[in-house]
Formats: C-alpha cells, structure tokens, sequence
C-alpha cells in the first residue's frame, strides 16, 4: 500500500493551541502549516461519532458523566472551549462528520484514532469505518488506528480499503505478527519506547514507524532524520517550517 504521510501530525487537531479534539484545533493546525492531524473518535449515546478523548465529559467541557450516556442533543448544548480559555468559550463538540469535512476543505490529512468507550470496540470500529469510506470517498484516504486489537479487526472487515495503524505504548515482542494479521499499514508506538533496535526492524519490513507525542523540536528533528516516518505534536508551535 501507498500512503504518503505528513511528516508532522497535530495531536487532537491543534495540540496545545486550541481545546482538543475540536474544529478549532483544525483551523489552528491550518493556521500553523500543519498538513496533518490526529483526532479520537467515540460513539454518543445516541450512536453517533463524535470527537472525544476520555470516556467522561468533565476534562473538557462543561458537562458531566459518560460519553456512552450522552445523548447527541446534550452535547450540542456543551461548552468544548472554555476550559482551555475564554476565547474559545462556546466551542462545540463535533460530529466526526464535521470534523471530516472540514479537513477536506482545509486540505488537512487525518489519522483518526478509534477510541472506543468500555465494550463498545467492535461497534465504534464498524460505525466510524463505514463513515471514513462515506466522507472520504474519492479523495486521498485517511488513517485509522487504535489500541483495540478487536477494533482494528472490525475496520478491516468493513472498509478494508483504508489503511490502518497500529497503536501501542511500548511495541510488544510480536508487534510485527499483531501487525501483519490486523492487515495494518504502520505502527505507532510511545516516544519513551522508541528505540534504533525498532526502528531498524520497522525499516526492514517496510513498516512506517509513528512515534507520539514529541513536544521537543531538537527531539522531533532527530527522530525524523534517523528514519521515523512521522511524529505527532502537541507542539506544533515549535516545529519549523522546513522539518516537513
């Protein structure tokens, strides 16, 4: 498979600049020159996918309680933006929809993270699958990953035309085996865990090697000019523009 990669990922859309996982990082990513983004995609009580990290709505907006309990009209009364400063007070949670459109208009290339809330791997992977093969249909595709082994094997089933990654903290002894039988394109592991040993094995396979979350730019620097693929930031700030 062919994917080509932005060499720089935006974490949660915009990083630190703007409230995560909101169409505001988006438009801070743009702003900033990002070519790529990464955002987390869960299901509402209602079934939808929307963007969202935890499994609980208190971190990042102004309501309470499980995402998995939230019915899709409570979370378009809520405040996405105000924690992370007045300015972005009223920000929206959006839908995945949204948020893919979007990227689209602005060109940005998405590795969307399938983030699952407890017991609902296999029903997040086929709905959010069936919707990246919908709002991406014809144009260049994006990447989904997820920690879920069961997730993975859903979003290859139903959409086995979208390239898939594999996302792990520290790569177990038999990531490359998890790999090939999950159909994945590359694999995504913890900054604390990368190491010239796998990266070596990565390039030797033919493996793309994403390491996250790099927040220094000497570090991002040095890791993209050893051979990894890509590094995703929090830090988009900080990265020249010449490191894509």
């Amino acid at each position: 498979m062919t994917l080509t990669i932005p060499r720089v990922i935006a974490h949660r859309c915009g990083g630190i600049l703007a409230p995560e996982n909101t169409l505001a990082g988006l438009r801070v990513a743009a702003a900033h020159g990002c070519r790529g983004v990464e955002f987390d995609v869960m299901l509402s009580g209602d079934g939808t996918p929307i963007l969202m990290h935890d499994e609980t709505l208190e971190r990042t907006t102004d309501g309470r309680g499980r995402v998995a309990d939230t019915s899709d009209a409570e979370l378009a009364r809520l405040d996405a933006g105000s924690r992370h400063g007045a300015h972005y007070a009223g920000e929206p949670v959006p839908t995945f929809g949204d948020a893919a459109e979007l990227c689209l208009a602005l060109g940005l290339w998405a590795n969307i993270e399938i983030k699952p809330s407890l017991g609902a791997d296999a029903e997040t992977a086929r709905k959010v699958a069936e919707r990246a093969r919908e709002l991406w249909n014809g144009s260049a595709p994006p990447l989904l990953s997820s920690f879920s082994f069961e997730a993975l094997e859903v979003a290859r089933d139903v959409a086995p035309e979208l390239p898939r990654g594999l996302l792990v903290d520290e790569p177990p002894p038999d990531w490359l085996k998890r790999l090939r039988r999950l159909g994945c394109f590359s694999l995504h592991c913890g900054r604390r865990h990368f190491s010239r040993r796998l990266l070596d094995e990565a390039r030797r396979e033919d493996v793309p090697l994403l390491v996250y979350t790099v927040n220094d730019a000497e570090d991002a620097i040095q890791l993209l000019h050893s051979g990894v693929a890509a590094v995703f930031t929090d830090r988009i700030d900080l990265l020249p523009d010449w490191i894509e």
